[in-house]
Order: C-alpha cells, then sequence, then structure tokens
C-alpha cells in the first residue's frame, strides 16, 4: 500500500451559543524526498486505505478521511506527541500542553473536547489492537511515534464501523518488517535535558520476520517540576502457518515511571515567570506513573482467490497511579486488565451482476479495573477514600457492503448492533460513604449510507449518512444526588452525520480534498456541577455540528512540496436543558 502525506490543520472547540470561523491557511515548503511515490511517468501513485474495514482506493471511500505517510509522520518530527503528525488534518483540535502527566487532548468535530486529559469519543487503533476501553477512554502514552509507516483519520461519526465513538476513528499503523535487514541506532539531545537513545531492527525472510523499535526518553522540562522519564518497546513478528495465512504478533511495553505535573499558571503568574511550577502541585507533589503491556495476536487467513479471514486477539494490562494537585481523594490508582477478540470475513465477487464486496464480522471486548482512591498528605498516600472493581463488557456485531452500480458510482451500506454493559461492585461502605454498586447496559443499532462517483479519472464526488452512539464512562456515570450508584438518568448521545465531498488528484502532483458536514446530536454529556475533585454530568438536550474542510498538497518537485488546509466550524446548542 501507498500513503501519502497528509499535513492539514485543526478547527476549534465548540461553543455553546455562539458561533465561531476558524479559517488557517498553512503554506508548508519542506525539503524532502518525494511524498508519495511515483511511477515511471511522474504520476502520483494511488493511494489505498483499509481504516473502513473494506480495502479501497482513497478517491472512492465515502467519508472524510486524512492519511498520513512515514515521511510526514517520521522526518523532521521530535516525536514527542502526536500531534506532530496529525496537525494539519481539518477538523481536528490537538492541545499538546507539553505536560506529559496530562498526555496529548484530541478533539474530531468537537467531539472529545469535553476530556481533560486523553482521548474521548475517538476511536484509537494501534496495528489492529484496539487502545479505546469499552468505556471510550483511551491514551496515547503507548504510541510509539519513531515506527509510525502510516495513520488514517476518519472524520465523523463511525459507530457502523467500531461502535463506541461519534467523533472518528485514528488508525495507526507501525513499521512491519522489511525486506532488507534493517539495523538503527539513534541519539536526540537538545535544551531543557531532553535526551533519548532509540533503535530498531527488522528483517523479513522467506515465512518469517521481526521489527522490533526500543527507546529510552528523559526529560527534565522547561517548567519546575515538570520532569518525565519513559521507556517504550514496539514489536511485530509475522510468520506463515497454513500455507498462505500469515500471523502476526504485536508487543508494545511502556514504563513511565516518574512523569511530573507542574500544573497551569495563571497570566500574571506565567508573565512574571514562565519556567515556574504551580506552586500546589509542588506542595502535593503532583506526578504520575503508568506502566502497560500489550500482546496482541492477527491472523489472516485467505480462503481462495476473493476471500480472506481476519482473526485477533488481544490482552493489555496497565498499572497506573496519579497524585493530583489537591489534598481529598487526591490520589487515584488502578489496575487494569483490557482484553478481547474478534471475527472478521472478508468476500469479493458478483451481486446481481455488479461487482460487490461483502464484509461481516464480530468484536468482542472485556474491561475489569481495580480502581482506588487515597488522600494526597504532601505527596504521599494517606486515607484510602475510594475502592471498587468495574467491569465492562460489549459485543458488536457488523456487516458493510460495497456494491459497484457501474464503473463509476459504489454505493455503501453499513449497519452495526452493540450490546454494552457496565457494573461497579463497592469495596468501601463505611460512615457517611454510600454503596456506588450497581450496573447499566445499553443496546444501540448503528447505520451508514454513502455513495461515491466519479465524475472524471480520480476525481469522486461523495455523500454519506451515518450515525453514531457514546456511552458515558465510569466516571462520568456517577450519581450526582449522592447516594452512590450509577446516575439512572444518564443516557448515550446520539449522533447523526450528513456529509458531502469531493477529493482527487489535479494534473500529476496535486491532490485535493473537501467536505461539507452537519452533525445532529441528542443528549450530548456535559459537565454540569463539581464536587469532591469529581465531575457530575448530564445529558443536555441538542445541539448541531456543521462545518467545511478542505486541504490541497502540491508536489512542486521531487524534493519540495506544499500544503494548505483551511477548517470553518459552527457548532452550537440548539436547546439546552439543565436538570
Amino acid at each position: 500500500m501507498l500513503y501519502p502525506s497528509a499535513p492539514w490543520r485543526p478547527t476549534t472547540d465548540p461553543a455553546t451559543h455562539r458561533r465561531r470561523l476558524t479559517g488557517t491557511l498553512l503554506l508548508a515548503a519542506v525539503f524532502t524526498v518525494p511524498v508519495q511515490a511515483q511511477d515511471d511517468t511522474g504520476e502520483l501513485a494511488p493511494i489505498t486505505v483499509d481504516s473502513s474495514r473494506i480495502e479501497r482506493s482513497w478517491t472512492e471511500t465515502p467519508a472524510a478521511l486524512g492519511v498520513v505517510d512515514t515521511r510526514d509522520a517520521q522526518q523532521g518530527r521530535q516525536q514527542l506527541q502526536l500531534d506532530e503528525s496529525l496537525n494539519r488534518i481539518p477538523g481536528l483540535f490537538l492541545q499538546n500542553r507539553f505536560n506529559f502527566a496530562q498526555d496529548l487532548r484530541i478533539s474530531i468535530r468537537g467531539f472529545g473536547a469535553r476530556s481533560a486529559f486523553g482521548i474521548r469519543g475517538v476511536k484509537l487503533i494501534v496495528d489492529g489492537i484496539p487502545e479505546t476501553l469499552v468505556d471510550g477512554q483511551a491514551q496515547t502514552d503507548i504510541v510509539d511515534l519513531t515506527a509510525i509507516e502510516q495513520i488514517e483519520v476518519i472524520r465523523g461519526p463511525s459507530s457502523a464501523l467500531y461502535g463506541n465513538a461519534t467523533g472518528g476513528v485514528i488508525d495507526i499503523e507501525t513499521f512491519d518488517p522489511p525486506d532488507y535487514p534493517l539495523r538503527r541506532l539513534r541519539l536526540d539531545a537538545g535544551s531543557d535535558g531532553y535526551h533519548r537513545q532509540s533503535a530498531q531492527a527488522g528483517h523479513q525472510h522467506e515465512n518469517w520476520g521481526y521489527f522490533l523499535s526500543a527507546y529510552n526518553l528523559g526529560y527534565d522540562g522547561f517548567r519546575e517540576h515538570n520532569e518525565s522519564d519513559k521507556r517504550l518497546l514496539n514489536g511485530k513478528f509475522n510468520v506463515r502457518v497454513l500455507d498462505d495465512a500469515t500471523l502476526r504478533t504485536v508487543v508494545r511495553l511502556l514504563d513511565a515511571p516518574d512523569t511530573q505535573d507542574p500544573g497551569a499558571l495563571t497570566r500574571a503568574e506565567a508573565i512574571a515567570d514562565p519556567s515556574q511550577a504551580r506552586q500546589a502541585n509542588i506542595d502535593l507533589d503532583s506526578r504520575q506513573s503508568a506502566e502497560q503491556q500489550t500482546l496482541g495476536l492477527v491472523l489472516d487467513n485467505p480462503l481462495g482467490a476473493n476471500q480472506n479471514l481476519r482473526a485477533r486477539l488481544f490482552y493489555t494490562h496497565r498499572d497506573f497511579v496519579q497524585y493530583l494537585p489537591f489534598g481529598g481523594s487526591g490520589v487515584v490508582a488502578y489496575d487494569r486488565a483490557f482484553f478481547g477478540g474478534g471475527l472478521q470475513w472478508t468476500r469479493g465477487g458478483t451481486l446481481f451482476g455488479f461487482d460487490n464486496q461483502l464484509t461481516a464480522g464480530v468484536d468482542l471486548e472485556f474491561q475489569h479495573d481495580d480502581r482506588q482512591r487515597f488522600d494526597n498528605v504532601a505527596g504521599d498516600k494517606g486515607a484510602m477514600t475510594f475502592d471498587q472493581k468495574e467491569q465492562a463488557e460489549s459485543i458488536g456485531l457488523f456487516v458493510q457492503n460495497v456494491l459497484s452500480l457501474s464503473n463509476r458510482l459504489d454505493l455503501t451500506t453499513g449497519l452495526r448492533f452493540d450490546d454494552i454493559s457496565f457494573e461497579i461492585e463497592d469495596a468501601f461502605v463505611q460512615g457517611g460513604n454510600p454503596d456506588d454498586s450497581g450496573e447499566r447496559s445499553f443496546s444501540e443499532f448503528s447505520g451508514t449510507l454513502g455513495i461515491s462517483y466519479a465524475v472524471l479519472p480520480n476525481q469522486n464526488l461523495y455523500a454519506t449518512i451515518g450515525t453514531a452512539f457514546e456511552t458515558p464512562t465510569f466516571t462520568e456515570f456517577a450519581d450526582p444526588d449522592g447516594t452512590g450508584g450509577f446516575n439512572p438518568a444518564l443516557q448515550p448521545q446520539e449522533a447523526i452525520n450528513y456529509e458531502i465531498g469531493a477529493r482527487g488528484f489535479v494534473g500529476t502532483r496535486m491532490r485535493y480534498e473537501l467536505a461539507l458536514f452537519r452533525v445532529e446530536v441528542d443528549d450530548e454529556l456535559v459537565v454540569f456541577h463539581s464536587a469532591g475533585g469529581r465531575d457530575l454530568f448530564e445529558n443536555s438536550g441538542e445541539s448541531r455540528r456543521q462545518g467545511v474542510e478542505a486541504q490541497l498538497v502540491w508536489d512542486l518537485t521531487a524534493n519540495l512540496s506544499a500544503t494548505g488546509a483551511f477548517t470553518y466550524s459552527d457548532f452550537e446548542f440548539e436547546q439546552f436543558r439543565n436538570t
């Protein structure tokens, strides 16, 4: 597959009862090797994508889909946070506070903006293994940015493909075993105590291959109380089995034992001394530590010339402790097991005499968290204030079909059913602390319908409509009346996306994309109150998001390219309900 550069620019957060216009035009002249492979005639090679769960041409896919290739992800990047690769994709808002304890915030078309840190409302997948939990949360600290081969970003509701997410999908692939023996060492050093030592090795033999990437990162930080220490290992191991089948083993190991949090400053404090830390963060030694181990198995088994069966299994363990800058219940700790698997069957052929491609499958995922909270006593664990076991389970059944009604017109349909259940077993019931045990479950259908029409070779128009849902997370389920258990009134937010667009190639060195969208959301999840260091949530009526996203990439020469991107966002609540 060939994946080109896709440099775009992000949009803004949604504003309540307010309209905001965000227009950003970025022209980046980068001297590098060609951003997209060319054939012998000098023409840009076709782009093939598969984040839509069916491998197809980028121009024919009826969705707003951005692609970042190896060179745009690797060359000239410090590779500290994912925003370096994604910051020129329209419709994305990326907030990198250069604070490793808070992680990167990602919002697509405004979805995910309510998250104080980490990712909400966006499905994150790395090498076919999900990083987004059953309840919809995800972190990016496990992604090896030094090993990214390509990234595909679907902007807009995509529950018909992947279930619980209203914002979209970020699908990341790291390097496969190379055809040649690879041995690479890299040393980085910079100001404020920054240093990284990294190594990569790999080779694809006849029936087996491997790729390994590892690094050690240290950073003192520009600000006080801003040190970070991180080690990461990423590995892929391929072996041929069952004649034509390939079994891929994915290994990811993270060790981040000490990541300090300097906190936020007021404007006056930042002007007086931007290198200082917030005093409460120093007094309470605000910081976090994380360990994660992920093991995944992906089997691709061709079933004849026109069929393929993909099976996957994965297990992730994460041990996490965070010291927040407040005393009562200021230490959060959890031990997590996240595991599951799936089957996906794909068949090419004909239907009613037309070319047809069908895929169907099942996803099973389980999340078990053993979570505690303690008082923060000058940076040490104090008395326990919270102890509960959280379990979430999901099963998703999906089917998608691409029917070629002519050599110019494709019809894409998709349907998915998700059943998701949440359960809490409270182990800390004493005094005035209520029993938070309880359970909730939801069943959701999601659908999509899209058409793509080639008005000219490599020039396509598309239109699509799709639905999506997003459940509350465990922390968002807290009952505001203080009696414990789940908030019985809180429901998933529902979205429907209408979109038209165009994409294609102009000449041999230019490509473009244009998308116009409107997303209508019911029961939007919002924070309405905070108590005891915990946010409380409610469904707030109806909102809508609409806008325009555009990008243009022009390869001026084999070594020089220019990129322009524009995003217009118009978000507002049409009906706001405060219960």
